[in-house]
Parts: C-alpha cells; structure tokens; sequence
C-alpha cells in the first residue's frame, strides 16, 4: 500500500536542544508528497539534486543545479559522508528536504580541499528524483482491462501501442500521443528495452498498464538523448492498440448462418456485401452502411485484399461473419494514407446480400401448376400476372399488390427484363412460380430505380390473364387456313364490295368462332380500320376485289 506522510520535521538520533554544537543530523522535511510508494532504504540507488551551503553564512559551496546533472549515488555503504547518508534515509521521490551535517559527521576538523573549511556545519537542500534498486523487477499496474480478452501478448508477436513515459518524478520525456501515432514493433526481439519487452508481455488488446522500468532494465547508466538521464527509472502508462503473429492465419467467426443454403461462394462469382471496417481496438474505419451501399467484387481475382478474397468463400447469401485480418494479408506495414495505420490488423463483421457468377442461367422453381395446363404463355402473348420482386436479403423493392390491377405485359416487346421475360415464359394460367434473376439478366451493374447495381433478384410470380397474341408486326393472324377465295367471304352481303362496317363484321366474326386472332391489349376498332386502310388502296371507303391483297399469306398485315 502506498504509505501517507504526515510528518514534516524530523529528527534522527539525539538533537541537542541546548545551544551548543550539533551532535547529529537534523532533517527538514518540508516538502513531502501525498503518495509515497517506497522510502529510501541502506543499499538503495538514488537520484537527487541538491544546494550545498554553510550554516554560518549561507554562502553556497557546491550544486548540482549548477554542473546540470543531478547526483547518482548508493546510500547506507559509506559512499556518502555520514550526514548525509543518514540524511537520505526514508526520503520520498519528488520529496524536498534540508538537512543539517554537523562537522564530525560530514569533513571533520580537517576541512576538505580548500571548499569545505575545518568544523563546517553544512546544510543540503535535496530534492530525490529516483529511487531503486539492484533486486528491483519491473513492476506492472494493470488500470483497467476489456471485459473480454481472446488474445494477449507474447514473444515474436508484433505490437501496436500508445503511451506516456515520465520519470518517476512525473516529468515527461515522450509520448506516442503527441506524435498522433502508435508505436510498432515486435516483442522479445531485442528492439526494446528489456523492462519493456517484459511489461508488455500478457497484455489484451485494449488494456491499459503501468509499468514502471528500473534502469538497469531500461537506459541505464547512459541514459537515452536529453530527455533520459542517466540511471532514471521510466514509468510508462501504455495502451495496448493491436497485436498479431507473422505465423497469423486468417480468424473466421460465424455470427449468423441461414437455415437453408443451396450454394456457397466460390471463386469467380461476384458478391454484394455490407461492412463494419474496425481495428482491434473497436475503432471504426470504414463502412459499407454509411454509404448505403453494398460493396460489391469478384471472389479470387485480386480485387480486394488478399485476406478478404480468401475469407468471402464458401459464403452463404444472408450468412453474418467476423473476419480478422492480419496486416500481412491486409494493407501491410504501409498502411493506407490516415485511413489504416501501417502493421494494422483489421475486423470486418460482414453480411452477405447476394452473390451470383456471370456464367449463371434464371433459375425458375414451379411452387404450383394447376392440373390442366392446355396453353402456356409464349412470345407475343399478352398476359396479366402478380409478383413481388425482392433482392436476395428479403428486402421487397416493387409489388403487383401496389396496384389496384395485376401487371400487363406482352411477351417478347422487351417490355420488363429479360429474366422476368424468361421467367414468365411457358407458363399456365394459375401456375405460380419463383425466379432468381442475376444481374445480367436483370438491371446489370448500373441498377435502376431502387434496385442497387449489380443486385440479384427474387421474384414470386402468378400468371392470371393469358391472351394468346400474334406475331410481331402483325395486326390480326388467321389461326388456320383462311377462306379461300378470300373477297367472296368477307362481302357478308354479296354486293361485290366491303364497306368498313362490313369488314369489321367479317373479322370480328372470325375471331368469335376461334379462327383468327387479333392483337391481344390494342383497341380491335383501330386494329381492324388501320388493316381496311390497307386493302382500300383508291380510299373510296370501300374494298373491292381488285383491290384484296391475296399475296399477304393467309395474314392481314400493318406494319406498327
């Protein structure tokens, strides 16, 4: 426990309280710290700076402020005068004390070398920097620790962390903070001091310590450039940022997987995904969510790192994983600008949207077919039908139900995508389906309204309506043979010739009795006046003979 001082003024051994000549040392302590971990004790090193003057005058005969290098010393072996061995014992760091030397305890009735005269009282004011010893270990002070620790430190992993570094007496000589960088490098390699490499052996990602380094365990009797004096013990206050092994693998974490997966990635296929991007320490770098955009590439070909293009194979689409990523399969020890530090390992808690390859077909599954299917959906049909269209995730973009009619289209008039259109070929009136459209079958790479680019689409049909239709180009088509000769048919009224009225009686006759057909979704009236415009080529309003193309094979024709 850390020992409080109370105590300002003490006396060693006997005071003369009488006037007369000293008879031991008398110490000032009057300035002593709030905390003091540890006192000086016989055979201690210490630190100190210190004001040497006559108790008779004032007059200064020695300082250390004044060489600029404070004094190194062991104390209890006589490397001392007396006094003032006596005087350091029990003194605090950052403690300031006055001790009085009488002259039998200090130069005697001699003197000393022309300074001290014979029978000087002298008088130290002493300010102790350091303290320790030959025995000292390095000591470690765990302030706080994450709640979870998968991982801690040890020889040949390379580190990842900020500190401050004081000297015992609390002045600072450097800090990773005030550069706005980490400190990087590996442990038990030699390239650190050994009190370090020790102290930060067994450390969790995100745990903060104290280690308090002896000098012979740090820079020793050199010290380390004007910021480190000679024989100064280090207190550094360090926070683990990141550790890995140069022998580090790829780490995969499932964190969800779906019930049911018909297919895993493999190289070559092309993957959406969202991310959360962070270091080990939960800072965030990058991610896919604030930009509201999946990020999408190809599996196995290069395009991302070579940690990522490993661990996105054998994914499910909807499957949530945690990928860490060690900087020899990541961005190195370059890093990436201000964005990833240099020798960063990286977390990225994906989530798999879709995936597809470029080789891959529309896949249609029959969910329900009705048990009579005589006529089935085909080009130029017209047809009504229901969907929900979804990307792989369940996400639903558009709806039939939106509407207050199902969905008109004619197969073949490139009027929806063409895995819709294949999707909706060959179906009966009543069949239900599922399609999966890739995307290019589907919106390709650029999307299109809300569906993102390069999605993949899920869709859940119901053909209602089927209307056979005609060829393209074509207004009307005979489903057989048509009458043959073709003028004496259509003139209803056998008057040699055919008004419009007459015509669209003729054509509207064939269709009710199944042996022609019209242009499904089009208005019959303007079908049937535009193919009568056609046959009456001197535009009296009416058909003769003459006038009846009989070179339209069977097929009464206008160009749209």
């Amino acid at each position: 426990m850390d020992l409080i001082i109370s105590s300002v003024f003490l006396i060693l051994h006997v005071v003369n309280c009488s006037p007369g000549p000293l008879v031991d040392v008398v110490v000032d302590r009057y300035d002593i710290p709030k905390v003091c971990p540890r006192e000086v004790q016989t055979e201690d090193f210490i630190r100190y700076h210190y004001n040497g003057t006559f108790q008779a005058d004032g007059k200064t005969f020695d300082s250390s402020y004044k060489r600029g290098k404070a004094v190194i010393s062991q104390v209890g072996l006589g490397r001392l005068i007396t006094g003032l061995d006596r005087g350091l014992q029990g003194m605090c760091v950052n403690e300031r004390r006055r001790i009085t030397v009488p002259p039998h305890l200090g130069y005697g009735s001699i003197g000393t070398g022309g300074v001290i005269p014979p029978d000087a009282v002298l008088v130290y004011d002493v300010h102790l920097l350091d303290i320790w010893n030959a025995e000292d270990k390095v000591q470690i002070r765990t302030l706080s620790k994450p709640p979870s620790c998968n991982r801690t430190t040890a020889a040949s992993d390379f580190v990842r962390y900020h500190y401050n570094g004081t000297l015992l007496s609390g002045e600072a000589f450097d800090s990773s903070y005030s550069r706005n960088e980490t400190y990087d490098t590996y442990l038990g390699k030699g390239h650190l001091i050994k009190g370090m490499d020790e102290g930060l052996l067994g450390m969790c990602v995100g745990e903060r310590r104290i280690v308090i380094v002896p000098p012979f365990l740090a820079y020793g009797e050199n010290g380390h450039g004007t910021q480190v004096p000679p024989q100064a013990t280090l207190v550094l206050e360090v926070l683990l940022v990141d550790v890995f092994n140069p022998k580090d693998d790829l780490i995969m974490q499932v964190k969800y997987a779906p019930e049911v997966c018909n297919r895993k990635t493999e190289t070559g296929d092309y993957i959406r995904y969202h991310y959360n991007g962070t270091f080990q320490d939960g800072t965030a770098f990058d991610s896919s969510y604030q930009r509201n955009s999946t990020y999408n590439t190809y599996i196995g070909m290069g395009y991302v790192i070579r940690g990522m293009d490993k661990a996105l194979q054998g994914l499910c689409i909807g499957e949530k994983r945690r990928i860490i990523v060690p900087p020899h399969l990541a961005y190195g020890e370059d890093g990436v600008g201000d964005l990833i530090p240099g020798s960063a390992v990286l977390v990225f808690d994906i989530h798999v949207i879709d995936f597809h390859n470029p080789r891959d077909p529309v896949e249609i599954k029959v969910t329900h077919k009705p048990q009579e299917c005589n006529i089935t959906s085909e080009a130029d049909d017209l047809i009504e039908y229901r969907y929900n269209c979804s990307l792989m995730d369940g996400t639903l973009l558009y709806s039939s139900d939106q509407f207050d009619s199902p969905s008109t289209t004619t197969l073949g008039a490139n009027m929806v995508i063409l895995g819709l259109e294949k999707g909706l070929s060959g179906m009966c009136m009543g069949e239900k389906r599922e399609v999966v459209v890739p995307p290019h079958w589907g919106h390709g790479e650029r999307g299109a309204g809300g569906v993102p680019s390069s999605a993949v689409l899920f869709f859940e049909l119901e053909l209602v309506k089927l209307q056979k239709g005609v060829p393209e180009g074509y207004m009307f088509v005979w489903l057989g043979d048509s009458p043959d000769p073709l003028f004496p048919a259509m003139d209803l009224n056998s008057d040699k010739e055919v008004p419009l009225e007459e015509f669209s009686a003729f054509i509207m006759l064939q269709v009710k009795e199944g042996k022609g057909r019209l242009r499904p979704g089009a208005d019959a009236s303007v079908i049937i006046k535009g193919m009568f415009n056609n046959q009456d080529r001197n535009r009296d309003g009416k058909i003769v003979e003459y006038e009846l193309n009989a070179n339209e094979e069977s097929a009464a024709r206008e160009e749209l």
